[in-house]
């Protein structure tokens, strides 16, 4: 069973609904239908959104192929949480305006780091269980 992914999963699914209403809320404020319209805020709140679509799906099938794996389950909710936590910090740090980038920065190193934890982690519980 994909318990812990599905809880994950649940959880920036969440996050990726606020960030979609907040482009949302920012497109109708601003009488926007399609790009940004010039409008920094929205600029910003779409980037956050699209960032997000861009880097969670790698982590979630990560995640997913250590949780089917059999790897522990505190093994694959401990970076679960830190994608969560990075892509959350990046969130808000993308929505500050420049030049104040520094919880952009977090977001971005929790993610990155989380990214690589992940594929040291797959590769690494792959080797075990060939070698088991």
């Amino acid at each position: 069973m994909l318990i812990v992914t599905a809880i994950i999963a649940s959880l920036l699914t969440m996050i990726f609904i606020k960030l979609s209403f907040a482009v949302i809320g920012l497109r109708r404020k601003n009488q926007v239908g399609l790009g940004s319209g010039g409008h920094d805020d929205l600029e910003r709140a779409i980037r956050a959104q699209g960032n997000f679509v861009e880097y969670v799906p790698l982590g979630m099938i990560l995640i997913a192929c250590l949780e089917l794996n059999g790897t522990p389950w505190w093994l694959v909710l401990i970076p679960g949480i830190t994608l969560i936590i990075g892509r959350l910090i990046h969130a808000v740090g993308i929505n500050e305006p420049p030049p104040h980038f520094s919880k952009r920065v977090i977001g971005m190193k929790f993610t990155f780091y989380t990214l690589i934890a992940l594929v040291v982690l797959n590769l690494g519980w792959s080797l075990y269980q060939l070698m088991s």
